[in-house]
């Protein structure tokens, strides 16, 4: 059979199949979702198994990534607003630094024995990217077919999705004795996605499939436990801080990563009068991936009562690939190339860059704002990350 004549057949039954196709919609976990948006044939051919286990490589692709980064964004610091230390000259405690410390990286000051903190954040996310593809605006490239001796696809599936959380995390830390705090962090998000599948068959556009889903839990918990290593009375201070992620998410509705991780970090900072400098280090693992992460921040105190922060947060997930475009010869069809998604192997680096305030309202209730924006092109990303947190301080 000529390749002339298998292309006219394709094209009659492709234009049949185009004609009787509806759109569908959807309401399911977000797994669901992204399996029914992605593994429908995206141009009938003899060999429907094979075009099948393109879209499904390409599912498997994308959930993966999108699993691994919404399940282990880094959470707030837990290192208490206000910390105190022994003073021998006035036989009582006094504040250990003038500021309220950084939102993300960690400081080596604990809060003292019986001294904690209850908090809440929230954040707000509307994602836009994930690496190089933009993930709202109809161009995201999921599956394709193309002629050899054709400069483009003749047919192709675009994605477009609609990707958005709100995460309300509770946080608490005490100190167990001037040394050593523990705390614990519990984020509860909501995750919103609606998507949909679009065909463009030699210039012909055609809405295959749309679907929404939202849901709302808990997503992994984290428990800490940080440990001051240097005297309190010192200005430079080190502490090793250990973290456990609890698999309490749902992992199909992308809530959770599915197993447990754990980490560790190591922190250095100084206090300078009205400034301090905070250093971060660590690396944390499970079953899933490889993670090792950075922050640095500066913090001033612009008053008693108020403090500005800027810092730079950062990672590198060694496991997680690389999402690319791959293509194969198509097995029944000569001269026709399938273009897909596949995870190539290789490490996301990301980073952001926050910036903010620390306003402590009244006695210890403190007040918190900050934006952050991504500082590469990696990841899966928003433009612009709000936060808003309130905490208390107590003890005696």
């Amino acid at each position: 059979m000529s390749i002339g004549y298998r292309r006219c057949a394709m094209i009659v039954q492709a234009i049949v199949w185009l004609a009787v196709a509806t759109p569908v919609n959807a309401q399911e976990s977000l797994a669901d979702v992204l399996s029914f948006l992605l593994t429908n044939q995206a141009v009938p051919t003899g060999d429907f198994v094979k075009d099948a286990e393109s879209s499904a490589v390409t599912k498997e692709a994308l959930t993966r990534l999108l699993l691994v980064e919404l399940t282990t964004l880094p959470l707030n610091s837990s290192s208490a607003a206000f910390t105190y230390r022994p003073s021998a000259a006035l036989g009582t405690l006094q504040r250990a630094s003038e500021t309220f410390g950084p939102f993300f990286t960690e400081r080596s000051l604990t809060a003292g024995r019986g001294r904690g903190a209850i908090g809440m954040i929230v954040q707000s996310v509307r994602y836009t990217n994930l690496d190089q593809h933009d993930l709202r605006d109809g161009s995201f490239l999921v599956t394709a077919n193309q002629f050899r001796d054709e400069p483009r696809p003749f047919d192709v599936e675009t994605l477009t999705l609609a990707l958005s959380s709100t995460t309300v995390t509770l946080a608490a830390n005490v100190g167990v004795s001037d040394r050593l705090d523990v705390g614990v962090a519990v984020p509860i998000v909501r995750l919103a996605l609606e998507g949909s599948r679009v065909n463009t068959y030699r210039g012909a556009r055609l809405l295959q499939a749309s679907a929404v889903a939202t849901t709302t839990g808990l997503a992994d918990i984290a428990v800490r436990a940080k440990l001051r290593l240097s005297p309190s009375q010192s200005p430079t201070a080190l502490a090793v801080i250990g973290e456990v992620r609890l698999p309490t998410g749902n992992a199909e509705d992308l809530l959770g990563e599915g197993s447990t991780s754990g980490g560790g970090l190591l922190t250095a900072s100084w206090q300078l009068g009205r400034f301090s400098i905070d250093l971060n280090g660590g690396v944390s693992g499970s079953t899933v991936i490889r993670e090792s992460r950075y922050g640095a921040a500066a913090s001033f105190s612009a008053s008693p009562r108020l403090t500005l922060v800027a810092e730079v947060a950062g990672r590198r997930i060694g496991n997680l690939g690389v999402l690319t475009e791959n293509r194969v010869s198509h097995p029944t069809i000569i001269g026709v190339d399938t273009i897909r998604l596949v995870v190539a192997p290789g490490s996301t680096s990301t980073a952001a860059i926050v910036a903010g305030a620390k306003w402590n309202v009244f006695g210890t209730w403190l007040l918190s704002g900050n934006v952050s924006i991504p500082a590469t092109d990696r990841g899966l990303r928003s433009r612009v990350v709000t936060r808003i947190g309130l905490d208390y301080a107590f003890g005696g």
